[in-house]
C-alpha cells in the first residue's frame, strides 16, 4: 500500500495525514452543529475546537513517544514526524479532556455540557482516523502465512491487498477496519441518545467512554503492534480505567430525578409549564 497520496517532488503528502485531518473536520462539523442546536456561542465553540485539537494532537505524540523512548531517544528528529504514524488516542482523549476541564473552568460552563457536546465527533474523527492506520501499515492483527485467509472474509481487494505488512512480510488481519466499524455504530448510537427526550448531561459521554473501551479492549487484544508497559498493553489498561469512569457517570446520572441535569435543556422549560 503506498504510504503518499500526493507527490509533489519537494513535498509529498502522505494518506495519513488526509485522513486525520478528514477525521478532524468531521468531528469539528459535528460539533458544530450541535452546539449550534443548544444555543452555544459559535466563538467559545471555536475557540474550545481549536485548542481542544491541538493539546489532542500533543497528547496523542506525546502518549505514543513516551512508550517508545528507547526507539526516539536515537532518533529524536523523527519525533515531530506525525505524518509517519505514531498518534495514540488515549494520550490524545487525556490531554484534549484536561483542556476541556480547564476550558470550562475559565468559561464557567458545565463541564459534561461540554464532554457530551464534544463526545460524537470524537468518534468520528476517530473512526476515519484508523484509516489512516491502514495506509501506514499499522493497527493490524494476527498475521498468516498465505493471503488466502483473509480472501476467505468479505473484504475488499483493495484491502486484502493493503494488509500485506512489508516488516512481517505476511498478510494480516485489519483490526483497523474492525475498530473503525466500531466506532461508526457508536456514533450513529450516540447521534440517537442525544435526541432522547429526557437523556441527562453526562450520559452521552459515559455511554461513549463504555461503548468505545469496551470495543478498543477486545481488538486492542487482537493487535500485533500495540504500546506494552511491561507484559501488558497499556490501550487495554486505560480501556478498563475509561470504561469505569463511563459506568460509574451512567449510574450517577441515573440515580438523579426525571428533570435534572437533563442534556436537552428546553425539557427544563416543558416541566415549568407543566406545573403551573
Amino acid at each position: 500500500m503506498d504510504r503518499v497520496a500526493i507527490d509533489f517532488g519537494f513535498i509529498q503528502i502522505y494518506w495519513y495525514s488526509i485522513l486525520i485531518l478528514l477525521g478532524m473536520t468531521l468531528g469539528m462539523f459535528i460539533v458544530l452543529r450541535e452546539a449550534k442546536r443548544k444555543h452555544f456561542n459559535e466563538n467559545t465553540i471555536t475557540d474550545l475546537i481549536f485548542w481542544t485539537v491541538i493539546w489532542g494532537v500533543i497528547g496523542a505524540r506525546f502518549h505514543y513517544v513516551i512508550y517508545n523512548l528507547d526507539y526516539y531517544s536515537l532518533h529524536q528528529a523523527e519525533i515531530f514526524e506525525i505524518w509517519n504514524g505514531g498518534l495514540a488516542i488515549h494520550g490524545g482523549i487525556i490531554f484534549g479532556t484536561l483542556y476541556v476541564i480547564y476550558f470550562a473552568k475559565k468559561r464557567k460552563i458545565h463541564i459534561l455540557k461540554l464532554t457530551d457536546l464534544c463526545a460524537p465527533g470524537l468518534i468520528a474523527g476517530q473512526m476515519i482516523g484508523r484509516w489512516g492506520n491502514f495506509f501506514n501499515g499499522e493497527a493490524y492483527g494476527a498475521c498468516f502465512a498465505e493471503r488466502a485467509v483473509l480472501e476467505k472474509f468479505p473484504l475488499p481487494k483493495f484491502i486484502v491487498d493493503g494488509m500485506y505488512i512489508q516488516k512481517e512480510g505476511k498478510y494480516c488481519q485489519p483490526t483497523f477496519l474492525y475498530e473503525s466499524i466500531w466506532n461508526f455504530i457508536g456514533l450513529i448510537i450516540l447521534l440517537f441518545l442525544r435526541k432522547i427526550k429526557y437523556i441527562k448531561e453526562g450520559q452521552i459521554t459515559g455511554f461513549y467512554l463504555v461503548w468505545y473501551s469496551a470495543g478498543r479492549f477486545v481488538i486492542e487484544g487482537m493487535r500485533q503492534d500495540s504500546l506494552m508497559l511491561g507484559n501488558f498493553k497499556v490501550a487495554q489498561i486505560i480501556s478498563v480505567i475509561l470504561l469505569i469512569t463511563g459506568l460509574v457517570l451512567i449510574w450517577f446520572r441515573i440515580r438523579k430525578g426525571r428533570f435534572e441535569y437533563l442534556y436537552n435543556e428546553t425539557i427544563k422549560e416543558e416541566k415549568r409549564i407543566e406545573a403551573k
